[in-house]
């Protein structure tokens, strides 16, 4: 049976809706409280609402399968159009005003749509498996199991989605424990304990761990390491792939046929999109071409290490650190000592990638879920492009409506406050001391990476932890992995079934309630660490090469 296309007359009209609502939760949630909700479910819950409505119309949309399009559809553009697109643009909107936001739409909206296309590709390979945990992915695909299948199933999602806002609503993150019931369990257990360690290191031994750049060179030498481990992957040959379907992964309509050529092509894509972004800039007038030639290869190779790295996390715990990583390229650019502007434009390009390569995993591996776990290789083949097809319309709206509203926004002092820390890291400065730290405190980060293997990531997951440093979402997460181990050992697999559709409703509502708490939030009206802009990019470049 042929998969429904998103071009289909009401499907198409309700996921240009679903976008533009998406877009519109992501720059608000963004600018007020600095994250972006979890809408795939948020879609699937609406999408499952109006097929309930007794309109002859609107009975397709009680297909899952549609339903699948259109929670891709908005997931898309919540995180391609805040995180992909609007925040990079705050990061040059900071440090070089209006003459810097056209070269950084141009790099973001590109490195956005390759992250995507690279996960797209890469998907349910040895190194992303589609067997693997992508916790977002499991719970919004049953989500849309209980709500088509009903009964007891849907019962419990009810429950979970009831638990998951009062909890939320009391203070405790009830998506930690939905993505412990789900994902990696040893590496949700590193991943909790990094989110302890800043706090209780400053309480008990009154060390800073974030001014010694611990986390950080955690993250330098475990991603290192884990990117050993991915070439590894690439390079040996694989006759089947581990998912159920052992056939995707080297079907012609994937694309390209192995991991390998996925990455070179990445490679080669972003290495295009970051010349054409610092020629918009008009950087070729000022900077020496070696060393602009220099620039544009970091930028390429920062922005896919960056995907590759932020895709392992998103896959094993649900979290993907984009922020972590562009800031940790941010430190290695500034002792390099390359200049704020094209640092600037690196850091954006980097940080777009990441956000669309993991939101594009999560996506597919709802829909491989829904449409059976890879059971018909056919079908797959032909959800996953039509998902993709969904993932760039997504994008493309989310896109055009930046385009339109962020010199609004920016001009009303509405940053994203990650933004506001990347420019004044950038106004700083760094010295070797910095580069210093990071190779130090890289040794153990590697070490921990390779003891854990590379099914594990334990090194990425203690890193992401570190840089996050949330003591409650630390406390939660081990509570809630203890609670799945006496479950599991007590019940054993028949406690499995009804865990992943409780958690997928604490996932869905603690999002709701993430959204209607941070829509009442008070909005930032205040213009304060907002950088003047130069009077122009040709004077700035000149005195920095002067």
């Amino acid at each position: 049976m042929k998969h429904p296309s998103l071009f289909e007359p009401a499907l198409f009209v309700a996921s240009i809706a679903l976008a533009l609502l998406g877009v519109v939760i992501g720059l608000e949630l963004i600018t007020r409280v600095g994250v972006t909700p979890n809408t795939s479910v948020i879609g699937a819950m609406l999408a499952m609402v109006v097929a309930r409505v007794p309109l002859e119309a609107l009975q397709s949309f009680r297909s899952v399968a549609r339903q699948n399009l259109l929670q891709t559809v908005i997931s898309s553009a919540t995180f391609g159009g805040a995180n992909a697109v609007f925040l990079p643009l705050g990061i040059a909107w900071l440090v070089g005003g209006r003459e810097l936001w056209l070269p950084m739409f141009i790099g973001a909206t590109l490195g956005m749509l390759i992250g995507a296309t690279i996960l797209y590709w890469l998907f349910d390979s040895p190194i992303y498996p589609a067997s693997g945990s992508w916790p977002a992915g499991v719970a919004t695909a049953e989500c849309l199991i209980a709500g088509d299948q009903g009964g007891r199933r849907a019962a419990l999602l009810i429950a979970g989605v009831a638990g998951g806002a009062t909890g939320q609503a009391l203070g405790i993150p009830m998506d930690v424990v939905g993505i412990c019931w789900i994902g990696n369990v040893v590496a949700l257990a590193m991943f909790g304990v990094g989110l302890l360690a800043p706090a209780y290191t400053r309480t008990l031994a009154g060390i800073d761990i974030n001014a010694q750049y611990l986390p950080h060179g955690i993250m330098v030498g475990a991603g290192l390491v884990a990117l050993v481990q991915m070439a590894w992957l690439v390079g040996a040959r694989h006759p089947t792939n581990r998912s159920t379907d052992r056939s995707i992964a080297s079907r012609p309509s994937r694309g390209l046929r192995t991991p390998r050529a996925g990455v070179a092509a990445g490679l080669i894509l972003n290495s295009i999109a970051a010349g054409l972004m610092v020629t918009a800039a008009g950087l070729h007038a000022a900077i020496p071409l070696a060393t602009l030639a220099a620039y544009t290869s970091f930028a390429a190779a920062a922005a896919l290490t960056s995907a590759l790295i932020v895709g392992i996390s998103a896959m094993h715990a649900g979290w993907f650190p984009a922020f972590a990583t562009a800031l940790i390229v941010l430190l290695i650019g500034m002792a390099m000592r390359i200049p704020a502007v094209p640092l600037a434009l690196i850091v954006g390009f980097t940080a777009s990638g990441g956000p669309a390569f993991a939101d594009m995993g999560f996506d597919l591996k709802t829909g491989w879920i829904v449409r059976g776990g890879g059971s018909d290789p056919v079908a797959e083949v032909d959800g996953r492009r039509q998902q993709f097809i969904a993932a760039i319309v997504g994008f493309l709206i989310a896109v055009t409506f930046v385009w339109i509203v962020s010199d609004r926004y920016f001009s009303g002092g509405l940053i994203p406050p990650a933004d506001r820390v990347y420019a004044a890291t950038i106004a700083a400065g760094a010295s070797r001391e910095v580069l210093l730290k990071l190779f130090i405190w890289a040794i153990p980060g590697a070490i921990v990476q390779a003891a854990g293997g590379s099914a594990r990531q334990i090194g990425v997951l203690f890193a992401t932890g570190l840089l996050i440093g949330n003591p409650a979402a630390g406390w939660t997460a081990l509570i809630a992995l203890a609670f799945r181990a006496l479950a599991l050992k007590r019940y054993g697999d028949r406690a499995q079934g009804p865990m992943y559709v409780l958690a997928g409703g604490f996932l869905a509502g603690s999002a709701l309630m993430s959204f209607v708490k941070g829509a009442s939030a008070r909005t930032p009206g205040s213009r304060e660490g907002m950088a003047p802009p130069p009077s122009t990019l040709e004077d700035k470049l000149k005195k920095t090469w002067t």
